[in-house]
């Protein structure tokens, strides 16, 4: 089985960067995987897409080398397993909040002895390299997302589970659930509250040998983030980089025709 590229990289020292695809557009993430990133996850979460959408997509990462991950919608053992048959390389599960949530989330991704998946990987037999059966259970990662107030305070549990590789953070559901609602969802948090749940996630990561992801909304706090200790972390995404270089585009276009958009007043007068 070819080796998984992000391992190596950390444990080499390096830490990773990686993007994320929401669009389900075999094209697009064809056209991300050349820029540069060291792993692309695939969003059957929250993304607009299915696993249909994700099959294209898997094979499309496939010709650039970049590491191919896939985010499911949840921790339920038939879409986990499907998703390591098409080609991930690991899979990050949403509102992982207890350390048995954990383990059942390992159980799907190991074959046994190690776990309960079962052995069928129709295209990862072809993509992955021979004896994928051999090398599956050293070779794909297991993300679990630290994401709720409950999550948090079981941190250190779920960082125990056997078979886990890393924890991730998404900051959004993250500062929802500590405060009740009360910040708003988003990412690159700076409220004191948050970096200090943030700081014992990563530490608690840190402490059981597992490695640490966090998703950010720019690429100076992404910096930031991998100053801290983060092994990956993840800079917005195909759908919001699309709509911020096409609305800079525009703007800028505008700017020098001297001309409003639809909607807007131009400067120095009403309609």
């Amino acid at each position: 089985m070819k080796p998984n590229a992000l391992k190596r990289a950390w444990n080499d020292g390096r830490s990773t960067i990686n993007g994320w695809l929401s669009v389900g557009n075999s094209y697009t993430a064809e056209v991300m995987a050349e820029q540069g990133y060291d792993s692309l996850t695939i969003d059957l979460q929250h993304g607009f897409l299915d696993y249909s959408d994700a099959k294209g997509m898997l094979q499309a990462l496939r010709a650039s080398g970049v590491t191919p991950l896939v985010r499911v919608p949840w921790l339920e053992p038939g879409v986990i397993m499907k998703c390591l048959d098409g080609g991930a390389y690991g899979v990050i599960c949403p509102m992982v909040n207890t350390a048995d949530e954990a383990a059942q989330f390992v159980e799907y991704m190991r074959y046994p002895p190690k776990g309960t998946r079962s052995f069928g990987p129709i295209r990862a037999n072809f993509s992955a390299g021979p004896d994928y059966y051999g090398g599956a259970n050293d070779e794909v990662l297991a993300f679990a997302m630290i994401e709720t107030g409950v999550a948090v305070e079981n941190v250190e549990a779920i960082c125990a589970t056997e078979g886990l590789d890393g924890i991730y953070i998404g900051p959004s559901d993250l500062s929802l659930g500590v405060t009740q609602g009360r910040l708003q969802p988003g990412q690159d948090r700076r409220e004191p509250e948050m970096l200090e749940v943030i700081q014992r996630i990563l530490e608690a990561a840190k402490a059981a040998g597992l490695r640490a992801a966090i998703h950010t909304g720019s690429a100076s706090y992404a910096g930031e983030a991998i100053g801290w200790g983060f092994d990956m972390v993840t800079i917005e995404g195909d759908a919001l980089l699309m709509a911020r270089a096409a609305r800079e585009s525009v703007a800028e276009a505008r700017a020098l025709i001297g001309q409003s958009g639809p909607g807007e007043k131009p400067d120095g007068g009403g309609y």
